[in-house]
């Protein structure tokens, strides 16, 4: 538990084969169903406050209150996703704590000295997200997110298709 962002709820992992990554996930850890989106629509994405035209997939699932995130860019616009890739290779990229109440958290982190790498929206106003530049060592950059909105109700649907997974189904399509 953080005392500024509160508990872990998502452990984000940049890849450069996402599909790779999904079989490994499901087949070898287990963790399952994945929620697959092959071409992540953002309505915005700014890399250190500078607009960055992005393309990724992205890939959720579960394993019990943990969220896995597996993403993969898909082209070479500047994001801390690539900075990883080019520094550590694949890997656990950040940490992510969830909020209802964003702004205040985002103000409190700014407070608290720490400095955007980048930041972006998706599915609306609620649907926020900035990652914190974190020194230290590989995998220890925290991001926030908003779930007050779709997101959130999105990630619930995720937790509880984890919640009896047989094995069946283990890569699920979403949107296009």
């Amino acid at each position: 538990m953080s005392a500024l962002f509160g508990k872990v709820c998502q452990n984000g992992y940049v890849v450069r084969d996402i599909e790779a990554a999904m079989k490994f996930w499901t087949e070898v850890m287990r963790v399952g169903p994945f929620f697959y989106i092959p071409d992540v629509k953002t309505e915005w994405f700014r890399y250190k406050g500078a607009d960055s035209a992005v393309e990724m997939s992205i890939a959720l699932a579960n394993s019990g209150d943990l969220q896995i995130e597996l993403i993969q860019q898909r082209n070479d616009a500047p994001s801390m996703y690539l900075d990883h890739l080019k520094q550590h290779g694949e890997g656990l990229q950040h940490m992510s704590y969830w909020t209802n109440d964003y702004q205040a958290l985002y103000d409190r982190a700014i407070a608290e000295g720490f400095v955007v790498g980048h930041e972006g929206q998706i599915g609306g106003p609620k649907g926020r997200f900035a990652y914190f530049e974190t020194s230290g060592h590989a995998g220890t950059v925290v991001e926030i997110s908003d779930i007050s909105g779709g997101k959130g109700r999105f990630f619930g649907h995720i937790r509880k298709a984890a919640e009896n997974w047989d094995g069946s189904d283990p890569v699920r399509l979403v949107g296009n």
